[in-house]
Order: C-alpha cells, then structure tokens, then sequence
C-alpha cells in the first residue's frame, strides 16, 4: 500500500505491475517500471528523453558555470544550449583619465538572468563566428569549392556627366594626391575621372570580367591605379570558412596595399566609395554599423569616409527623427550617433546601369526601378564616439536596447525599461529628464545616448542589464 502510494506520487499515476528483471549477479530482485518504460528501468527511447539526457549530461560536463545571482522577481533560466548573456563592462583602475583594466562579466552556457515572463530562444553573438584565411592563395587566384562568384545584381555609374560632379563634390579645388578606395568600379567611368583630377584610385573589384580593363588603365597613370580582386562589402565575413578572394579580411588587403593604421582621434587615412548592393543593402549598412562600433574591419585603420549611392527611401530612413515618426527606427539612430552624414548629390536610376556575364550593359527592367533616386551620401565616423561610456566593448548593449525599444515604437520608454535594466524605471526617467509618458519615437538619438550612458554609469545596483532573446543577429 506504501510503495503504491510512493509510485503515484512521483509517477502521477497508478503503480504498474510489478516484474522481475534479470540482473547480471544474483539474488534477483522485482524492479517496479513505469507504464511504457523497458524492464530494467530504462526509459522509452523517445526523441524528448534523448534530448534531456543531452542536456543532463551537458550540465555534468560544463566546466564554466557560474552562479548567478538574481534580484528579487527574477529567475534563473537553465537551458541547455550555450548562451550569450549580455554582460556589464567593469572597469577598474582610479585614474582621472578614465583608464584602468576592462573585464566584461558574463554568465558562460545555461545560467542566464533574464525576466520570468520573457520567453528563451536561439540567438548567436557576433563573437562567435571566426574567418579563417587560406594562406597559400593569392589574390589572382580562387577556389569554386569554397567560394561561388553568385551573379549579383550590382550597379555601375554609367555616365561620365555623373562621375564628373562626384569628382567635383568630392574633391573641390585640391590637387593634391588624395587616396580613394573605389568599390566595384565596374566599367571605370568614375575610376578615369578620379584619375584625371590627380587623384589615386585603389579600385576593388569583385567581378572578373572588368579586371583586364582596369588593369590596361593603371598602365597608363604611372602607378596611381591599383587593381584588386576585392569585394569591399564582403570584408571580414563573420561565417566560419576559409576565405579566398573576391572575399577576404581587412587585414589582408590592408597588408597588401601597405595601409598601416591610424589613431581614432586623427582625421581619415582614406575616402571609400561605393553603391551599396541593391538585394542586400539594409544588410550591408548593419555590417558596416557593426564593424564601426566595434573599430573592427576597415575602422581599425582609423575613421574611414564612407561615400556610397544608397536609395531615398533608406537615406530617408537613416536621417531620420521623431518628426518623421514613420521612417525612424534604431538604424536612423545608429547612424546618426556614430556618423557625421551629409547628403552630397542626387541622382535618377538612369544614369546607372548593371552589366551581364559577357561584360555588356543590361537593360533595366523594372519601371519601378528608373524612377527611384540615388542618394549620395558621405558617412564621416564623429572623432569624440568613443570618449564617453559608450566604447567598442559594450556597443553589443547599445544595439540590444535600441532594438528591443524599436519593437514596438508607440509604446512608453517606461514599458521598455522593466525588461531592460533591473534598476528603478522611474529613477531612470528622472536622470535622463524625461516624463512617465515619453514614448520612444519622441527621443531623439542623443536621448538614448544620454539613457545608455545613465544606466551604464549607474553604481548602486549590482545589475545594470538584462538578458534576453530579441537581438537579431546580422551574419553577412
């Protein structure tokens, strides 16, 4: 009567029948089993139960747990997959300049502390994905196996009026040697006009069939054109692989081309210019974020100006503010934080052109597509990005906030705070001096900037963030 007792109170149902199993050594003795389960007590060998003995014995394995402390109303989440916990940047040291030892804390594989009523889900870290190089290819060459030259549609100036005013804009009345970085030249319309007013061109090209022509031109400037089997837009994949060109790291062209790094505070060791891809153009400018905030990629050169062709609606986007509620989102503050931007010219889609496989120009063929404007636009990295509490160590936690605040745009800032920082929503407001009813598209860029750097600087709470799963992950 007992042991029926026991049995429904850890298997929620009534004691099975009970059956002798043989055991290896005698004497032998009845094991009870649960309804379904093998005799011997083992379990069913179900999907679910294989998957918790995975995490089980992942638990027993895991030589890097941590505890994790949480504060009140809060629980710990153990999951049994690795995580990535949105950590706090500790500094320690008491220099008046600011300086000491940087230490992030971080709660390693299944301790996460994150809200009760927030679900868990898969999210991966920009951390974690490496590029490994191949060190016996060299730049002429490349390998189909690892890389495909997939036929992406990229735009080219096709009209010389529009490569002179670019010169123009770009370079007024200098005559001295400026350096460009020219991305996909294509044909080389503005590449020529570049070198016309002096200037000297490092062309990256990522479609073979213009390399043998931009090659016969540098011929003919005294080595002011260099040619590279480069696609700019594709510098330092964050997918594991071994690269070969037109896909490579920064490090490697930089060290080709002999561009050694500059200091942040200096002004910019080259200008780039470009038309961002047209299929992957919102994805390009989150690379380029992720690259700049982290001085990652060409911003470990120093503060690279960036000029490229982008398209209206997303130059509208990304100078943006809560007076144009329906086109400002976390992008338009990103870029205006970090960015200097200045819109330098317009231009209608005829004046650019695609070109095929056989090296001939392409016909356009939507309608849609000739009557949309190109932007140019000039991205200057601000000098002063880095001097306060925002630094390339917790920029992941920047773009975390933003992006959960942007979610849901109508809401009050007040809302977003409880699943943001444990600390008092109220005390924040108040600090940053803002009312209960700010929503987020009433502040304006520095606002968050001013909100990021209250909760980051705040000192009588041992939790300054929270984790959970609404960063999007940007793998280019």
């Amino acid at each position: 009567m007992a042991a029926d007792q026991l049995s429904l109170s850890l298997l929620g149902s009534p004691a099975a029948r009970v059956e002798e199993t043989p055991l290896a050594f005698p004497p032998r003795l009845p094991l009870r089993t649960p309804p379904g389960w093998l005799a011997g007590g083992r379990p069913p060998a179900t999907a679910e139960h294989r998957a918790r003995l995975a995490r089980e014995e992942a638990q027993r394995t895991d030589d890097h747990r941590v505890r994790v402390q949480t504060p009140p109303g809060w629980s710990v989440s153990l999951l049994g997959r690795p995580l990535t916990v949105l950590g706090r940047l500790r500094r320690y040291g008491n220099g008046s300049d600011g300086k000491g030892k940087m230490e992030r804390s971080f709660a390693l594989k299944s301790g996460a502390v994150r809200r009760m009523d927030v679900p868990a889900g898969n999210r991966r870290g920009l951390s974690d994905y490496y590029p490994h190089l191949m060190p016996s290819v060299g730049f002429g060459k490349s390998s189909s196996r690892v890389y495909r030259c997939r036929s992406e549609t990229k735009r080219y100036i096709t009209s010389p009026r529009v490569a002179e005013t670019l010169v123009r804009i770009l370079r007024g009345k200098r005559k001295s040697c400026q350096l460009f970085l020219e991305c996909n030249p294509g044909p080389g319309i503005l590449t020529r006009a570049l070198l016309e007013s002096g200037a000297k061109v490092i062309a990256l090209e990522s479609d073979k069939t213009f390399i043998p022509q931009l090659k016969s031109l540098g011929k003919k400037v005294n080595g002011r054109l260099e040619v590279v089997y480069c696609d700019f837009f594709k510098l330092d994949p964050r997918s594991r692989g071994i690269l070969t060109p037109p896909i490579m790291t920064s490090d490697m062209l930089f060290q080709y081309l002999g561009i050694e790094a500059q200091p942040w505070s200096k002004g910019a060791p080259l200008k780039a210019i470009g038309i961002l891809p047209p299929k992957n153009e919102r994805n390009a400018l989150w690379k380029l974020l992720h690259d700049l905030y982290s001085c990652t990629s060409v911003y470990k050169y120093g503060r690279v100006e960036l000029n490229l062709f982008i398209t209206e609606k997303e130059c509208r986007k990304i100078m943006a503010n809560p007076q144009n509620p329906g086109l400002y989102q976390a992008l338009s503050v990103l870029c205006q934080i970090a960015c200097g931007i200045k819109l330098l010219h317009t231009e209608s889609c005829l004046s650019f052109g695609t070109y095929t496989a056989n090296g001939q120009l392409a016909k356009q063929k939507h309608r849609e597509s000739l009557e949309q404007n190109l932007c140019f636009i000039q991205l200057t990295p601000h000098k002063d990005l880095f001097t306060g509490t925002l630094t390339p160590f917790n920029y992941d936690v920047f773009f975390h906030m933003l992006r959960q605040c942007f979610m849901k745009r109508g809401a009050k800032l007040i809302d977003h705070l409880h699943s943001l920082s444990p600390i008092d929503a109220m005390h924040i407001l108040k600090q940053i001096k803002k009312n209960k009813d700010v929503k987020v598209i009433d502040m304006y860029p520095e606002d968050f900037q001013h909100l990021f750097e209250t909760i980051e600087c705040y000192k009588d709470d041992n939790y300054k963030w929270l984790y959970d799963d609404f960063m999007e992950d940007v793998i280019i």
